[in-house]
């Protein structure tokens, strides 16, 4: 299928500048609108799954990311050697960076995601804040300044009124965020944040919040295009987590009323279109017990449980991405957009439930999952014998199910755990029960 986009041009060709499963899903859906697909892979990854779907398929370099998938210009590179018009960045790696949105542009190359100018904005967590509030989105009550003094932040911090939030202003990932309970213990943390994230992004400015108590992280698809149009496909609560990241999400979140998703998902679009939001986009919102919600950030990419969105939507989401990517305007006006049923997904991960699920690594000796149905998803970037590296993130696959309601959901979503069974040297899969 040829897609013309509003310089003329069609997208036949798209390069995946990812790995794994998201490189594996973006591929399907490529496959399925006739649209050829071109992989990258580091020498770790030689005789991965992905490498084998594609239709064509370049080596980038060592098994160290900053030396293959982070690596622009070798990514650029392939994309002129293989005529692909159009680059899928995939989430993680290259997909939040502004320079290679820019690098591309320059090249006369397709990004599939946002203008380079709404990462910016939206990547520095003080400056989306200023430009939401100016929008009429709800944020926290906090302190963004320029003024990086510790007396400054600690009369700030004060004036919000404890709890408060320290967070590193690039901060991403759960890095660079300390819980201040009060004013004995501010500075010891404020330094704490400021090692974490000179460290971590190489910049120690941090911005101080209300903490909300008893939070949920309530999140919210959008969707823009090149004619100013923007849509929300309703929300997904993400509150079940450890260390900070993500293990099991759901849609919709459960328990808020219609008026309060309709809220929701209006102030999602707010923020959008006060970045020129084109594409998928994610707008994270904190919730309190009251279901009063605040912005927290915007993550400018495809995210890692947009499956559960589509499960209830009906739609395929790459599918509009490259669409959208190529000059279309968004497939569906808001009323045509229903919600329907509930879906849950389960990241799998190769890590060792008995030694504080550390991220493991090996061949993958046995593997056999769910059978997977019009209901239930097995999203995976591994097969039986493969080796799962140490060099990338210990996220495998993903398990996503669909029920008329969140009860038969849930039941359904235990059921496919248990089905699901990993066997490596190093780590195996574990279901617990709540």
């Amino acid at each position: 299928m040829k897609y013309t986009t509003t310089t003329g041009r069609n997208i036949t060709k798209v390069l995946i500048a990812n790995r794994g499963e998201i490189a594996c899903r973006v591929m399907r859906t490529a496959k399925k609108l006739g649209v050829q697909t071109v992989a990258v892979y580091s020498e770790a990854d030689r005789n991965s799954m992905h490498v084998d779907m594609a239709d064509e398929a370049y080596s980038i370099g060592p098994a160290p990311c900053q030396q293959s998938y982070l690596s622009m210009e070798k990514i650029i590179q392939v994309a002129k050697a293989s005529a692909a018009q159009a680059i899928h960045p995939g989430y993680g790696f290259l997909s939040e960076n502004m320079e290679f949105a820019e690098l591309c542009k320059q090249e006369g190359i397709i990004f599939i995601g946002p203008p380079p100018s709404a990462i910016r904005d939206m990547g520095i967590k003080s400056t989306s804040k200023s430009i939401m509030a100016a929008a009429g989105v709800p944020v926290v009550e906090g302190y963004h300044g320029e003024d990086q003094s510790d007396q400054c932040l600690k009369e700030h911090a004060g004036r919000i009124g404890y709890p408060v939030m320290i967070k590193a202003v690039r901060g991403g990932g759960g890095k660079g965020m300390r819980i201040v309970r009060s004013e004995q213990e501010f500075q010891e943390q404020l330094e704490s944040v400021r090692r974490e994230a000179k460290k971590s992004f190489n910049d120690d400015a941090v911005l101080i919040e209300k903490f909300v108590d008893t939070p949920r992280h309530v999140e919210v698809q959008v969707f823009g295009d090149h004619h100013g149009n923007a849509v929300y496909l309703f929300e997904r609560d993400c509150s079940v987590q450890r260390r900070h990241q993500k293990i099991i999400e759901e849609a919709p979140a459960p328990g808020i009323k219609p008026e309060v998703r309709k809220k929701l998902g209006e102030a999602a679009v707010r923020a959008a279109k006060a970045v020129n939001y084109v594409g998928a986009g994610t707008v994270e919102f904190i919730m309190d017990s009251k279901h009063n919600f605040y912005f927290m950030e915007m993550n400018t990419r495809l995210q890692v449980e947009h499956p559960v969105t589509e499960m209830i939507t009906g739609t395929d989401l790459v599918e509009w991405q490259l669409r959208i990517a190529a000059g279309e305007k968004i497939p569906l006006s808001q009323e045509e957009i229903t919600l329907q049923g509930h879906a849950f997904e389960a990241r799998i991960y190769a890590e060792d439930p008995s030694n504080n699920f550390m991220p493991g690594a090996g061949p993958l000796v046995h593997l056999s999952t769910p059978q997977a149905d019009p209901s239930t998803r097995i999203e995976t970037g591994v097969r039986q014998g493969d080796e799962v590296s140490v060099h990338y993130d210990p996220m495998i696959a993903k398990l996503v199910v669909w029920a008329a309601d969140r009860q038969a959901a849930l039941t359904k979503l235990r059921y496919s755990l248990r089905q699901y069974n990993i066997n490596s040297l190093h780590f195996r899969l574990a279901v617990e029960e709540d």
